[in-house]
């Protein structure tokens, strides 16, 4: 199993302790990426649609392109963040941004399908359901169904300063959502809120209601306004 970790921030706080636990109880380091935001994605999307042209001539591909790539290759995707005012962090947030072209309503692809996904959000206090939610509303439009939410209270603003007592609590939850992926041996079944999302999409771009040409193209090279579907063998 592949697992590509993005943390939503540079300091290794408890976000990132716990990703770090969970990707170790299920692979060796060897099979385990990790990216910090902002360090390994610094820019803002500057909204210049270029990506809709083609994904290389983004102004930030440099740093998005190893990003991009790993996500593509990994079987698990792990999303850290610390709760910035309610909500995910902004880096995290410029991130998702950038990959907005594999929205369903875009570019979807076919590999999004059959990944599963695990997201992070750590608070002093409140708004862990609120920051996870800014990242699940991406990862559900890219079309990943199995995804798993786990909001901690840390009570601390650093991993050094979380007592014992929430240790043993994260210790415990980790181990419990490790030992359910671990279990999970087929492709993640996609729900039928993907497959609905997906229909609503594929009728837009019929009608020619989609972002433009390009993207209509894209389904018809796909086969997607035929018969084939992304989480199906194309016919």
């Amino acid at each position: 199993m592949k697992i590509v970790i993005i943390h939503g921030q540079n300091h290794k706080g408890t976000s990132y302790h716990i990703g770090r636990a969970l990707a170790e109880r299920l692979e060796t380091e060897e099979n385990i990426t990790e990216f910090f935001l902002p360090k390994d994605m610094p820019h803002f999307c500057c909204g210049c649609y270029n990506c809709l042209k083609d994904e290389a001539l983004c102004p930030h591909n440099a740093s998005m392109a190893p990003i991009r790539r790993s996500l593509d290759e990994a079987d698990l995707l792990v999303f850290t963040t610390p709760v910035y005012c309610l909500r995910t962090t902004a880096s995290m947030k410029a991130l998702l941004d950038h990959l907005f072209l594999q929205w369903i309503s875009h570019r979807p692809k076919e590999a999004m399908y059959f990944k599963r996904a695990v997201i992070i959000a750590v608070g002093a206090g409140a708004g862990m359901k609120k920051a996870a939610a800014d990242i699940k509303t991406s990862l559900s439009y890219w079309g990943i169904s199995d995804i798993t939410v786990y909001g901690q209270r840390s009570l601390s603003e650093g991993w050094d300063g979380v007592s014992d007592k929430i240790k043993a609590e994260i210790e415990a939850k980790t181990e419990k959502i490790a030992l359910k992926l671990s279990r999970k041996k087929d492709r993640p079944r996609v729900s039928l809120r993907r497959r609905f999302m997906f229909m609503v999409m594929r009728s837009m771009q019929l009608k020619g209601w989609g972002a433009g040409p390009t993207d209509k193209a894209y389904w018809e090279e796909k086969g997607w306004l035929g018969k084939n579907r992304p989480w199906k063998k194309p016919v």
